[in-house]
């Protein structure tokens, strides 16, 4: 199956037919440039969109945001606003061990009294929450001294039916080791940790070259 990496650029123009104000909004247009391949019965089950993205900002004039995906966006045309560029990954992009990643998680933790989610609190405790899942969740272990976790925030908005959601990010950088192949390539391309149809769990990755002048 490939593997579809993304960016649509959206002018201010774009932003504002499109009514971009916070994360609900981004995904309604996000999942606009895809063909809904689910069913009901799918989607009640919990099966993957198939589509991950990440808001990377912009400035007052455009924003980007990347997108990874197992099809192809629409086109630029078909999505009426915006320019969308897309290519496929290689097949080697996921072989390499050892990759300089950046990622915006929700990171939580779930309560053993009340069995609801938590947010974890604190940089230091969102760093060492981050290093703990990664190698028994995600196929991964991650440099300690390399992390640096920053743009901690609690979003608030409503979704579609007008339901308050509350969503606490990270952005999170550091490089990391793969420690199982198949587990990393599931976390690559379905996203790692809750969020994901709000722009948490994309990892942008890099892969790691110790001394490219040796």
């Amino acid at each position: 199956m490939s593997i579809i990496a993304s960016v649509l650029t959206l002018s201010r123009r774009d932003i504002s037919a499109l009514k971009i104000t916070d994360p609900y909004s981004i995904h309604r247009v996000v999942f606009s440039l895809f063909e809904d391949v689910r069913s009901e019965a799918d989607k009640v089950a919990g099966m993957s969109s198939g589509i991950l993205f990440a808001d990377l900002g912009g400035d007052h004039e455009s924003r980007r945001i990347l997108l990874l995906s197992n099809r192809p966006p629409a086109a630029a045309a078909d999505g009426q606003h915006g320019v969308v560029i897309s290519k496929v990954l290689s097949d080697e992009f996921l072989t390499h061990s050892t990759y300089n990643f950046s990622t915006i998680v929700n990171p939580t933790w779930e309560s053993s009294k009340t069995r609801k989610l938590v947010p974890v609190k604190g940089r230091e405790n969102i760093s060492a929450w981050f290093c703990e899942r990664a190698p028994t969740s995600w196929g991964f272990s991650v440099i300690p001294e390399s992390v640096y976790v920053n743009n901690v925030d609690v979003l608030t908005f409503k979704n579609k039916t007008q339901q308050p959601i509350t969503l606490a990010q990270a952005h999170i950088q550091g490089t990391l080791r793969v420690t199982d192949p198949e587990a990393f390539r599931k976390s690559f391309t379905g996203g790692i940790g809750r969020g994901r149809a709000f722009g948490c769990g994309l990892l942008q990755i890099v892969p790691f070259v110790e001394n490219p002048f040796a």
